[in-house]
């Protein structure tokens, strides 16, 4: 999938082709330039602004090569899919790979993804926070280059809920008292049978202190603390609290749920901050964020780490552009842009109190702008960043999400005890392919 066929020739075609030659020579001599510039093909997710930011670089590049962005589809499981496919068939037109950062390990385990070495290395992890550094690694090599992070926070309505909730427990009961006065009461997250509810499963048992798997991703653990995290995602879904479409809602649907005013509390990723600018301006000031709630009172939450990091294939006819791009694409300016205009938090710390605009010589304005004023939720994010958790970096990760999706959808329906029995024996099973699922 992806190559090109040539056409059937026939002998006198062939012939004709043949005695050209000489001609053909002196025309390729004088329009060898006439294709254009090499180019190089990056697949990465839907994202409105990331086109701005593969022109940045094709600028920079001064026509060296040019960058073409294709455009993956927007769901995760799609995305993955194609290029896993495209892989496994050697496909050369593919150069730069934006990979969900669960997907590293399962890329660089089937041989797909080159690994970073040299100064390419040390250019992709300058001023790297750990966390998404770590996504990036497997078996101690880097495989990619982090593009940004992502981390879940609470975001509120100060006119509803002037103070946030600081534990679930309280959250809870402040949403049980909001449905009492008849006013937006219900927490909405993502309760869709995909990754999404693994997220917010994984949050909440690592910040019970429990583990599903080992570090290593090799093997199943589900000790008490993950136990007790399925109490807690039962308790949430059957208190009456929650959207009636919590088991079809994804990221964005819970974005519009809370967003046209049909929640107290939504626990979502910081791209909702740039919808709710762009799309309810007027209102932008009541809208509200803090880190995420405590599953146990005294204990910070290790709310799970998301985002995407750059790899290049290694199939790809141009490597050392494809390095040199991929670095371009994730540059400290670039993540600021991406930041400020499509909410994707930066991998690069410096950039979070980067309060200046990028170019010294230019004022702040629209296209330069101050990061304190466009992404102001920017602390919030480093902290809960510096405490995060990062899901087990398995090549059979994908297979263990699915089992883990599967078992814990519709969370009302958790049995603690037995659902946790039956994650230890399908997860057992599904660790044991170290395969890509094509």
């Amino acid at each position: 999938m992806g190559k090109k066929r040539l056409r059937g020739r026939s002998p006198a075609r062939t012939g004709a082709l043949l005695a050209a030659g000489l001609m053909a020579t002196g025309l390729l001599a004088a329009c060898g330039t006439g294709a254009g510039p090499m180019k190089i093909n990056v697949y990465y997710a839907p994202e409105d602004n990331f086109q701005t930011v593969v022109d940045n670089c094709n600028k920079a590049a001064g026509g060296r090569y040019e960058i073409v962005y294709n455009k993956l589809q927007r769901g995760a499981d799609d995305q993955r899919i194609q290029m896993a496919r495209r892989l496994a068939a050697g496909d050369t037109s593919m150069d730069i790979l934006g990979l969900d950062v669960t997907w590293v390990s399962e890329f660089a385990e089937a041989g797909w993804a080159e690994e970073w070495t040299g100064q390419n290395k040390a250019a992709a992890s300058d001023g790297v926070l750990q966390g998404p550094l770590e996504t990036a690694t497997y078996e101690g090599k880097l495989y990619a280059a982090p593009k940004n992070t992502n981390v879940q926070l609470l975001w509120y309505d100060d006119r509803i809920t002037p103070n946030p909730p600081k534990t679930w427990d309280e959250m809870m009961q402040m949403s049980q008292q909001l449905k009492q006065e008849k006013k937006p009461y219900s927490i909405v997250f993502t309760g869709a049978q995909y990754e999404g509810l693994v997220v917010i499963y994984n949050t909440l048992v690592e910040s019970l202190g429990g583990h599903i798997l080992s570090d290593d991703g090799k093997s199943v653990v589900m000790d008490q603390g993950a136990v007790d995290a399925l109490a807690l995602l039962k308790q949430v879904t059957t208190s009456g609290i929650t959207d009636p479409s919590l088991t079809n809602q994804k990221e964005d649907d819970v974005r519009q749920t809370f967003q046209r005013g049909n929640a107290a509390f939504e626990l979502n990723w910081p791209f909702v901050y740039a919808s709710y600018a762009e799309e309810k301006p007027q209102d932008l000031s009541h809208f509200k964020w803090a880190v995420y709630p405590e599953a146990k009172a005294g204990m910070p939450a290790k709310t799970t780490i998301g985002g995407y990091d750059l790899a290049v294939s290694t199939y790809s006819q141009h490597k050392p552009q494809a390095f040199e791009a991929a670095l371009c694409l994730r540059s400290a300016e670039n993540q600021k842009f991406s930041a400020i205009n499509d909410g994707v938090p930066p991998t690069i710390e410096s950039v979070y109190h980067n309060d200046v605009p990028v170019d010294p010589s230019k004022p702040a304005s629209n296209d330069n702008p101050n990061m304190a004023i466009k992404y102001p939720m920017r602390d919030t994010i480093l902290d809960a960043l510096k405490t995060a958790a990062v899901r087990p970096l398995s090549p059979a990760y994908q297979n263990a999400s699915t089992v883990m999706s599967k078992i814990l959808s519709p969370p009302s329906e958790i049995n603690p005890p037995v659902t946790a029995q039956q994650l230890r024996e399908q997860l057992s099973d599904a660790l044991q392919s170290k395969g890509v699922i094509p």
